[in-house]
């Protein structure tokens, strides 16, 4: 050791002799006059002497010291500078052998020599020299360190009955007064182990004993002589020699370092509870996510057997829905991407095959360097919380479309109080006596009109349901629109001709992809509109333009007027059903429905429906179309006419049986009939009446009502159908059912044909011709 240098903190004869006794070079330690007070295994077995028999001289003569540089005996060291510490002899011991070593001078902080001390061994002198040099400062290490981390040292005998050497360190970790004795390995064993942990101790030293070498580590609790409890963590090791067996150990009180694993224990297991009761699953990937690390409550939550090995992205895709596995790889790209937490739900496919909705929260783990090195997350269930929020839309929806059909039919009884009134109120003036004829028929006109009225708004509201619901079928094919929009100009010829507006139509080759049918109604309706709504002596002009984007695929179907224009405002509301838009304050006619329709129809037929208008100069409606190839086919199909061909006559008047409940529909099928005289009318009021008047009446055609009192129509004609004498008459259906879907399902049944209420007088008639031939002429 440096002479310049501090010497370190003395420590009590105890502990270096506990110390010392773990080396395998030899210590002897003296008091200050320099009798020997004590000495390791090592120098007993180099010198001859127990450490139990030491002679009683001092050390420097029982070592024969010649080395010129030291003085023959203790006192003449003694007196020598305070700042020796170490000097190297030359001696012989008591069989005559040569030894080197080295006398120390240990002093405390306050100077005090409090013991001298002798290293030796049958070495060279240098090599000895150096080795005890380096053992002695290795021992003052490991005191010091031993004093600093509060590690106890001990060492004993293998047998469990030998006392053993242990530091101070060794009697405060177990609560004993320095000095103590310490007890042997059954004493510890049996007064300060844990009754607990005595088993293992005591299995633990025996098998250690049993092996040559080796050590075993023990985590134990004791119970110090106060009765506190303590934890103790325990390194023992076994050295065979030719003195004997000896055991050498270590302990550190680890009961903080327990207390807080407990405590982060039941945190963790308060906090995996919480999230289990709250059905939170938590999970941990790698920074890239490519596999990840899932609780038990991961797999619960998608229905599967929990599993300690990780999950493959892969496996995890493979559990969404197929609908949201494309969204959710975009969305974890994206995150890994700009490296940020994810927010967002997801569905999940059970194993039985049922559907979960899922939550799940993520945010990226950095380092000190901010480098994401791992990921971590929650998933939770948030399918009621979704079935929840979809029964409150569903009701909020509900409500809204309960509200909507509230003013829609609050419109339509507006609309439809105002021809009534004009039906009841003529139709009491003509029952009123005394008008001449004249004004006679003139009511009646009104009568009549104020019917079309109704029918055409009833027709109106029927289509525009029909196409809302997608009830009313369409047959979309290629189209010439020059020929489509000819035949509509004969139709408004007169309501231009009564304004004094002139229409223009600009010639086209262009087809379009569209129902004709509804193209021909929404192109009338956008025809009338621009008649009705134009200024005296205005013009409405028909165009088909490409659109503004160049799209080669579309086409506008452009009606243009010159009337008064719309506000921004009356734009927003123009396809609302039934809102005139104030129009009807002016007494113009019409129900507010037409343009809802065409919307409708356009929209179905894949189009749209624009809208360009200033007040004062004029409107702009365009519909934009698919355009289609020119063809031969589907140009304008024929409407239906209903006529079925003629019907064998029986005997002189041909019979038609009316099969309907209700007596004013029977006197209008009777009034009508009234000048065939070919045609014999045979009313029935229910139908097993009808079906015992079919039998024996045998009539051409049979008319039948969908609603009877006893059954319904359709029962009626699978009787017709099934019986023999009544299964080739022809039926056609009479109701007032004009959706498509009832129409439809009457002839899929077999009725040969279907007819609406209220019937036009015209029109049947033009039928029974169809049916019957002409009526015959009068003699």
């Amino acid at each position: 050791m440096d002479s310049s240098s501090s010497p370190p903190p003395a420590a009590s004869p105890s502990t270096l002799a506990e110390a010392y006794a773990l080396l395998d070079v030899a210590v002897a330690w003296a008091d200050p006059q320099g009798r020997l007070q004590g000495a390791n295994l090592a120098f007993s077995q180099l010198t001859g002497y127990s450490a139990t028999g030491l002679p009683a001289q001092t050390l420097a003569s029982l070592l024969q010291i010649e080395a010129a540089a030291v003085p023959p005996d203790t006192v003449s060291l003694l007196s020598l500078s305070a700042d020796l510490t170490d000097l190297s002899f030359v001696g012989r011991d008591a069989s005559g052998r040569n030894l080197a070593g080295t006398l120390s001078r240990r002093c405390h902080a306050g100077g005090q020599v409090i013991r001298l001390q002798s290293t030796h061994g049958a070495v060279s002198l240098h090599q000895r020299m150096v080795q005890q040099a380096q053992a002695l400062a290795l021992a003052q290490r490991l005191e010091l360190a031993a004093a600093a981390t509060g590690v106890g040292i001990w060492s004993s005998a293998s047998e469990p009955d030998q006392a053993p050497h242990w530091d101070d360190q060794m009697r405060a970790l177990h609560g004993l007064q320095a000095g103590a004795p310490a007890p042997t390995l059954d004493e510890y064993v049996s007064r300060l182990v844990h009754p607990d942990d005595r088993a293992s101790m005591t299995e633990a030293m025996s098998l250690l004993r049993r092996r040559e070498q080796g050590q075993v580590d023990l985590d134990l609790r004791i119970v110090r002589p106060d009765g506190q409890l303590r934890r103790l963590a325990t390194r023992t090791s076994i050295n065979r020699n030719q003195i004997g067996d000896q055991l050498y150990g270590v302990m550190l009180d680890v009961t903080e370092r327990h207390a807080a694993h407990d405590d982060l224990r039941r945190a963790h297991e308060r906090s995996a509870l919480a999230t289990r009761g709250a059905g939170i699953g938590t999970w941990e990937s790698d920074a890239g996510a490519s596999e990840g690390w899932w609780d038990e409550q991961m797999f619960r939550l998608r229905g599967r057997e929990p599993s300690s090995d990780p999950v493959p992205l892969a496996t995890m895709m493979s559990w969404l829905h197929p609908d949201d596995r494309q969204s959710q790889q975009r969305r974890l790209a994206e995150a890994l991407r700009e490296d940020r937490s994810t927010n967002h739900e997801f569905r999940v496919l059970l194993p039985d095959g049922g559907v979960r909705w899922l939550a799940s929260r993520s945010v990226p783990v950095r380092d000190a360097l901010g480098r994401t090195v791992r990921r971590i997350g929650i998933n939770w269930d948030v399918t009621d919380a979704r079935e929840a929020a979809a029964t409150r839309e569903a009701s909020l929806l509900a409500q809204r479309e309960s509200q909507a059909k509230s003013r829609l039919l609050a419109r339509i009884s507006h609309e439809l109080r105002t021809p009534l009134n004009a039906v009841l109120g003529f139709a009491q003036l003509l029952l009123a006596d005394g008008p001449d004829p004249a004004t006679w028929r003139r009511r009646v006109e009104q009568v009549r009109a104020s019917g079309d009225q109704l029918l055409t708004l009833i027709d109106d509201v029927l289509d525009l349901s029909s196409l809302d619901s997608g009830e009313l079928r369409q047959s979309l094919q290629p189209v010439a629109l020059h020929a489509l929009i000819v035949s509509c100009l004969p139709l408004v010829e007169l309501q231009a001709q009564s304004q004094g507006v002139t229409i223009a139509l600009e010639a086209t080759e262009d087809w379009a992809w569209a129902d004709p049918t509804r193209l021909r109604q929404a192109m009338l309706n956008l025809l009338s509109n621009a008649i009705k709504y134009n200024r005296p002596q205005g013009q409405v002009r028909i165009s088909v333009v490409q659109p503004v984007d160049g799209d080669a695929e579309t086409l506008l179907l452009r009606v243009e007027d010159t009337g008064r224009g719309l506000s921004p405002e009356q734009i927003s509301h123009l396809f609302e059903p039934f809102n005139r838009l104030g129009i009807e304050r002016e007494g113009i006619s019409g129900t507010g429905i037409g343009l809802a329709i065409v919307r409708s129809s356009v929209q179905h037929m894949g189009g749209q429906v624009r809208v360009r208008s200033q007040p004062g100069q004029g409107s702009c409606f365009e519909l934009q179309l698919r355009r289609a190839r020119a063809s031969t086919a589907g140009l304008m199909p024929d409407q239906r006419t209903g006529l079925i061909g003629p019907a064998p006559s029986a005997g002189n008047q041909a019979g038609v049986l009316y099969i309907e409940d209700n007596e004013v529909n029977l006197l209008i099928v009777d009034e009508m009939l009234k000048d065939r005289s070919d045609l014999l009318f045979i009313p029935a009021s229910h139908g097993q009446q009808g079906l015992t008047l079919a039998r024996s009446q045998q009539p051409a055609l049979i008319l039948l009502d969908l609603h009877l009192p006893d059954m319904d129509g359709y029962e009626v004609l699978r009787r017709l159908r099934a019986d023999p004498a009544t299964a080739a008459i022809r039926c056609i259906a009479l109701s007032a059912n004009a959706m498509p879907d009832d129409i439809s399902r009457a002839r899929a049944l077999g009725f040969d044909d279907y007819w609406t209420k209220p019937l036009d007088v015209l029109g049947f008639r033009a039928a029974l011709v169809g049916l019957f031939g002409p009526a015959p002429t009068s003699a």
